[in-house]
């Protein structure tokens, strides 16, 4: 396909054409902040200073606030609204929606409306922000915004739902143990009739305790069947592990307690399962109803995490605070657990320039190679994952580490970005 461009890239290099698209990236960046600014200065001189829903008398006609933001944002005219989205030439519920998010930002969240105005936080980002705080409270939607502010590009939207989900847990605990409640109604495992292959589908909603079991029970059963010579691929042998997991239980010799004694002459066999949760010695006190499980990399409340503890059989392990910073060095290549958690605990996600990926999931990198005399030792390892791995390993990507925590890329053009605990920094052109 002639897209009329072919003349243009023979006519210049790669890097030229980088440096034009990031030139007009950056002059349509500057276009959308004069919005947001524009539209900020347009809400502050349209509010209407009446109760949700009332007319008010506004230049000779009867008009009305509406709500476009969360509690506390101010109320909107109306009909100004309506001319507002016209000259946006937006559809009026796209149009409602973004001036909304604007307002949002701008009231509610005033550091990242800074952060967006300031260039550090693009628009985009900041709408998606604003519409998972709306329906929050203000002391909560003040409580994003400043957790938020201390490292905004690098947090993942999962990272994100996960701060909104706390900040409801912390300041409208009602509202989070009615929505938990309702959601554990809709708790279900359901297996289809049986299709024309013989196989069936599995589906299912789960405690999450409950979830991480059979989860962990599964990869168990998968794992031995591979060591144990099942050359089939692992979701055929986790699929083959139901089934495995299911048969034992079904030769288990249950029996039902006597009513008068309650004696059990046998019973199913201990729950294994390793829930890893964070939580200060507040929660002890009932200063602090939120925990976090490392598992889920969500918050949790602490009603939750004692029936989790209550079930019978349970044994609970607790670890001393792990100290980041620590950085004795191995002989061998292979990395011990403990640097592994050391490095993934420290930098959380994959650390090329804006990849969310879970450091979980990531290889773990000698940034000196082993070969070279690099040192297995946490200051000297970095999680990327595989696709990133590859990029530094099989292309001109290249890395320094500035110090722990910090890294300078380079890409292959010759760009440059920051990726710290802050997110990633585009150090070209700024």
């Amino acid at each position: 396909m002639d897209l009329g461009t072919s003349g243009t890239a023979t006519a210049v290099s790669t890097a030229s054409l980088l440096s034009w698209i990031a030139d007009d990236a950056e002059v349509r960046d500057h276009l959308l902040i004069r919005e947001w600014m524009n539209i900020a200065a347009w809400a502050e001189a349209n509010i209407v200073e009446s109760p949700e829903g009332a007319a008010t008398l506004t230049e000779g006609y009867l008009d009305t606030g509406v709500p476009i933001a969360g509690p506390g944002a101010p109320l909107v005219s109306e009909f100004r609204l309506m001319e507002l989205i016209a000259v946006l030439g937006r559809s009026p519920d796209g149009g409602r929606s973004y001036v909304g998010q604007v307002i949002e930002c701008a009231w509610r969240l005033p550091l990242l409306y800074a952060a967006v105005v300031d260039g550090r936080v693009a628009p985009w980002r900041a709408q998606r922000i604003a519409d998972l705080t709306r329906s929050l409270p203000a002391e909560a939607a003040e409580f994003v915004d400043r957790h938020l502010d201390a490292a905004v590009g690098g947090v993942g939207w999962a990272q994100l739902e996960r701060l909104v989900t706390e900040a409801i847990l912390r300041f409208d605990p009602e509202r989070a143990e009615a929505e938990r409640q309702a959601a554990n109604e809709h708790r279900h495992c359901n297996i289809t009739d049986t299709d024309e292959h013989g196989g069936v589908h599995l589906e299912a909603y789960l405690d999450a305790a409950d979830g991480h079991d059979l989860n962990q029970a599964i990869s168990r059963e998968a794992a031995l069947r591979g060591q144990l010579g099942d050359t089939d691929s692992l979701d055929v042998r986790r699929a083959k592990a139901v089934g495995a997991i299911a048969r034992r239980d079904l030769a288990l010799d249950l029996l039902i307690a006597d009513e008068t004694t309650g004696e059990v002459i046998a019973q199913a066999p201990g729950r294994r399962v390793e829930l890893n949760v964070h939580i200060t010695d507040t929660a002890l006190t009932g200063d602090n109803n939120v925990g976090r499980c490392e598992e889920t990399r969500s918050p949790v409340q602490t009603a939750q995490v004692k029936e989790w503890l209550q079930v019978p059989g349970t044994t609970v392990i607790v670890r001393p605070v792990i100290d980041l910073a620590d950085c004795i060095p191995v002989d061998s290549y292979e990395i011990p657990d403990r640097h592994q958690r050391r490095v993934r605990l420290r930098d959380h996600t994959c650390r090329f320039p804006n990849c969310p990926q879970q450091a979980v999931r990531c290889d773990l990198d000698h940034a000196k190679p082993h070969g070279e005399g690099g040192k297995t030792c946490p200051c000297n390892l970095v999680p990327l994952c595989r696709r990133h791995h590859r990029a530094k390993t099989h292309s001109q990507w290249r890395y320094l580490v500035i110090q722990p925590g910090h890294y300078l890329w380079t890409s292959p053009h010759g760009h440059h970005f920051h990726v710290g605990p802050a997110g990633t920094t585009i150090l070209d052109g700024y």
